[in-house]
C-alpha cells in the first residue's frame, strides 16, 4: 500500500524536532559537566562519598563436649569525642568562615552545659576516675579540639556500661554530629570458665580480633565466618548505613574437653603444686578409645606464687621423658625377640660403670640396689641399671635397630596436631657425629632424647586399647545453630603398635608397677579398681650448663590407664620441682589418683545402694546458690530435699541422708553473698546486675572482693576467691 503524506502533520514534525533540540541539549550540557565543570562537581561529590567498609561476622563459640559455653564473644566498646563533627573545614571565604565559628560557639555551649552531667554519669558508669577527674580530662580533649579524644581513657566499655553512657545528655542524641560520639565495636572473647583449659582453647588479639593459638587460631577459618560489606549514604539529608553484603556467622566448634574433668584434673594438679612449690605442670586426659582429649591443664608458677595458665606445655614443650620411657625401650627388646620375661639382669650394689660414666638406681645408697632381678622388675623398680644393661647388650653394635624400633611402636611418631607451636618427639638416629659409647645406655631410660608429654601419654593409651595407636582428637565436630555440619573421626595412627604376645606381656608389667607391694608406683593406685602405669623421674638439663649447673631441677612423672582389665581413660601427670627429694610416685603419682578416683566415681551408674554399709554416705556436696536446679538433680536421684520451692537462689545444707536449702533473697540494688556458690552462679549473679566478674580458683566461693550488702555501681569489678 502506497503511504499518503498528506497524512504528516505540520504538528507532528514540530514535535520531533523538539525532541532533537532537547537531545542535543543534553548531550551538550553532559560534555560540558564532564569538561568545564569537572573540578567543582569532583569537589562536591567527595562531599557525599562513603568508601565500602568490611562487616564484622559474629564469632563462632567453642563448647565443651556436652554443649556447655567455652569461649564465645560479646561485644565491648571504646568510645571517643569527635569535638568538630559537622564543622566544615576552613575556608578563605569570609562568610563560610563566619559560618563555621557559629558552628563551632553553638556546639561548645551545647558541651559545656553538659560537661558536669556527663562526668557524673561517667564516674557512674566506669568509677575508675571521679567526677572531678573525669572533667578534667574532658576538658583537655574540649580545649585542644581533638577529633578522636578517647572518653574513658585505656577503658573498654561492655555492653551494659555502653547502654549507660549513650542516656547520658549529648551522647543521647541521635545525630552523630551534633553528639560528636565515635564508636569502635570489638568482639570481646569470653570464656565464662575462667582459666580451666585457657591454652588449649586458645587467645585472641583483642582490638585486632585475629586468633593467636590453640583452637581459636587452628580452626579460625571456620570460627571466624565471612565478612559482609557495608558503606553510608546520605538520602535525603541523613546518613544511612546500607549493607551490601550480609555476614555469615562463624561455626560453631564443639570440643572434646569435659568441663567436670577439667575442673578435677586442674585442683588435683593445682594442689600438688603449691605442696611442692613446684615451678610447672602438666595434667592430660584421654579417652582410650577415640583418643578425645577430655582435659588438658598447664599451669606455670608467677612472682605472686599462684599458677596459671601461660603455655602449652602438653603440646609444645619438649622434655626428657625419664623413667615413663624405659616401657617403650623394654617393649623394643621384647617385640624384637632379644629379651623375655623371664630373662635375669644383674644390677649390682646399685652402682654401674657404663664404658666410664657412672649409672646408679635410686636406692643405690640406702640398700645398696637390686642385685639380680628379671625384666618385670626393671619396670617395677624402676632400675636405670637393669633396662640400660638389657638395651646395650643387644644393641650396643647396631643402636639404629634399637631406634628404628622405638619408631615402630609409635614413641617416635609425629602426631602432626592441628596447633600452632606443636612439637614433635626428638629421638636421633645414630651416626657418627651424634653418638657415643654411653649415648644408648642413657637414651633407654629416658634421656638423651625429648618427647612432649602428649606423645608420651598417646603411646600409653595405645597399650590400654590392644595395641591400636590413635590420633589426640581436641575437636569431634562443627555445628550451626545446634545442627552438625561436620563430624571429625577418630583417626587410627596405628593399627597396632606390637605383637600381641608383646602388648600381654607389658601389660601386666605396668599392672604390677602399681598393684604389687613392690612396685614403684603404689601411690597412683585405687582400691576399687586396677591402675596400670610407670613412675618417671629426670634430672633436667640446665642448656649449656647441664645436669650440674645452678639449682637442680627433677621432672616427676606418672603416665597409665585405668580400669586394667577394661581401660576407659590414659593420663600423664607431670610436675617440675626444684631440689630433692623428687620421686615420680610418691609426687606425681598421688596426683594420677585422685584424677583416677574422681573421674571414674563420676563415670559409676550402678546402684550404689547395694555396696552401701553403716558409714556410707551417698548425698553429694551440694554448693549454695541456684537451689531449683540443684533441687531438681537431687529429685532425680532419689535423694530427699526440703526447702527447694521456697525460691530460686539459696543457701545448702547436707543433713544425713538428705539436703536442706533455704532460700535466700538478692537484692539488685547491693552487691549479694557469694559465699558458697559455685563459679558459675556467681558469675551469672554478678553480671545480671551490671557488674564485672573476675573468677580466681575452682571450687565454691570463699570470699569476695566486694562486702556482700555493698550499694551497687555499675561496670564495677566483683572478684571472687574459689577454693575447694
Amino acid at each position: 500500500m502506497k503511504f499518503d503524506k498528506k497524512y504528516i502533520s505540520g504538528r507532528f514534525i514540530g514535535v520531533v524536532i523538539v525532541a532533537l533540540v532537547f537531545c542535543v541539549a543534553i548531550i551538550w550540557r553532559a560534555l560540558y559537566t564532564m569538561t568545564v565543570e569537572r573540578e567543582h562537581w569532583q569537589k562536591i561529590g567527595a562531599l557525599y562519598e562513603s568508601k565500602i567498609e568490611p562487616l564484622k561476622a559474629a564469632r563462632g563459640n567453642i563448647l565443651s563436649a556436652d554443649g556447655q559455653l567455652m569461649a564465645s564473644s560479646l561485644p565491648d566498646y571504646k568510645v571517643y569525642l569527635d569535638f568538630l563533627s559537622g564543622i566544615p573545614n576552613k575556608s578563605d571565604d569570609p562568610k563560610e568562615m563566619a559560618k563555621r565559628d557559629s558552628l563551632i560557639r553553638r556546639k561548645d555551649s551545647i558541651f559545656l552545659s553538659y560537661i558536669d552531667t556527663i562526668s557524673e554519669g561517667l564516674t557512674q558508669i566506669s568509677p575508675k576516675m571521679s567526677a572531678a577527674e573525669y572533667k578534667k580530662h574532658l576538658m583537655k580533649g574540649f580545649e585542644k579540639r581533638s577529633r578522636y579524644y578517647e572518653i574513658c581513657p585505656r577503658q573498654v566499655l561492655n555492653y551494659i556500661q555502653f547502654n549507660e553512657l549513650i542516656k547520658l545528655p549529648l551522647f543521647n542524641e541521635k545525630n552523630r554530629y551534633v553528639s560528636g560520639l565515635v564508636v569502635e565495636m570489638r568482639n570481646n572473647r569470653k570464656k565464662p570458665f575462667g582459666s580451666l583449659a585457657k591454652r588449649t582453647l586458645g587467645e585472641m588479639f583483642g582490638a585486632k580480633d585475629s586468633a593467636r593459638s590453640g583452637i581459636e587460631l587452628a580452626y579460625d577459618s571456620l570460627l571466624r565466618g565471612e565478612e559482609g560489606l557495608v558503606h553510608r549514604k546520605k538520602v535525603l539529608s541523613k546518613y544511612l548505613e546500607i549493607v551490601d553484603r550480609e555476614p555469615v556467622a562463624g561455626l560453631d566448634i564443639v570440643t572434646t574437653i569435659d568441663v567436670s574433668m577439667q575442673d578435677i584434673c586442674e585442683s588435683a594438679l593445682r594442689e600438688k603444686l603449691k605442696e611442692l612449690e613446684a615451678s610447672m605442670g602438666v595434667v592430660v586426659l584421654m579417652e582410650v578409645k577415640t583418643g578425645d582429649v577430655k582435659a588438658i591443664v598447664n599451669l606455670q608458677r608467677y612472682d605472686d606464687g599462684e599458677y596459671y595458665e601461660a603455655r602449652n606445655y602438653a603440646l609444645a614443650s619438649l622434655m626428657e621423658p625419664g623413667s615413663t620411657f624405659k616401657t617403650a625401650s623394654i617393649m623394643v627388646a621384647l617385640d624384637d625377640g632379644m629379651i623375655t620375661v623371664k630373662d635375669l639382669v644383674d644390677t649390682g650394689c646399685g652402682v654401674y660403670n657404663m664404658y666410664g660414666a657412672w649409672m646408679r638406681d635410686h636406692n643405690w645408697a640406702t640398700r645398696g640396689g637390686y642385685h639380680v632381678i628379671d625384666v618385670p622388675h626393671t619396670l617395677m623398680y624402676s632400675s636405670n641399671i637393669g633396662v640400660s644393661r638389657l638395651i646395650d647388650e643387644h644393641y650396643h653394635n647396631h643402636p639404629e635397630k634399637f631406634v628404628e624400633g622405638l619408631h615402630r611402636i609409635g614413641i617416635g611418631t609425629p602426631l602432626n596436631l592441628p596447633f600452632v607451636g606443636a612439637a614433635e618427639p626428638r629421638i636421633r638416629m645414630p651416626n657418627k657425629e651424634n653418638w657415643s659409647k654411653t649415648a644408648l645406655a642413657w637414651m633407654s631410660i629416658g634421656y638423651e632424647t625429648q618427647i612432649p608429654p602428649i606423645s608420651t601419654v598417646t603411646f600409653y593409651n595405645a597399650i590400654a586399647n590392644g595395641g591400636k595407636m590413635v590420633r589426640p582428637r581436641f575437636v569431634k565436630a562443627v555445628q550451626k545453630d545446634g545442627e552438625i555440619m561436620k563430624e571429625f573421626p577418630v583417626e587410627v595412627i596405628r593399627e597396632s603398635i606390637c605383637k600381641e604376645s608383646t602388648l600381654k606381656d607389658i601389660q601386666e608389667i605396668l599392672k604390677r608397677v602399681v598393684n604389687d607391694k613392690e612396685g614403684l608406683g603404689k601411690r597412683a593406685g585405687n582400691p576399687h579398681f586396677h591402675v596400670s602405669g610407670k613412675t618417671g623421674t629426670a634430672q633436667v638439663s640446665q642448656g649449656a650448663g647441664g645436669y650440674r649447673s645452678g639449682m637442680r631441677e627433677y621432672l616427676v612423672s606418672f603416665c597409665g590407664y585405668y580400669p586394667s582389665e577394661d581401660p576407659q581413660y590414659s593420663c600423664i601427670v607431670a610436675i617440675r620441682k626444684p631440689g630433692y627429694p623428687a620421686s615420680g610416685g610418691g609426687m606425681a603419682g598421688p596426683v594420677f589418683a585422685k584424677i583416677a578416683a574422681r573421674v571414674y566415681s563420676k563415670n559409676v551408674t550402678g546402684d550404689i545402694s547395694k555396696v552401701a554399709d553403716s558409714l556410707s554416705v551417698f548425698v553429694p556436696d551440694v554448693k549454695n546458690g541456684d537451689i531449683a536446679a540443684a533441687g531438681y538433680v537431687l529429685d532425680e536421684l532419689g535423694i530427699g530435699v526440703r526447702g527447694k520451692n521456697d525460691g530460686k537462689w539459696g543457701r545448702a545444707e547436707t543433713n544425713g541422708n538428705s539436703v536442706d536449702f533455704t532460700a535466700q533473697a538478692l537484692d539488685d540494688k547491693t552487691v549479694p553473698d557469694l559465699t558458697g556458690m559455685g563459679a558459675r552462679d556467681a558469675v551469672f549473679v554478678i553480671e545480671s546486675r551490671g557488674l564485672k566478674a573476675k573468677v580466681h580458683g575452682v571450687g565454691r566461693v570463699k570470699k569476695q572482693s566486694v562486702a556482700a550488702g555493698t550499694k551497687i555501681v555499675a561496670g564495677q569489678t566483683v572478684a571472687v576467691y574459689l577454693d575447694n
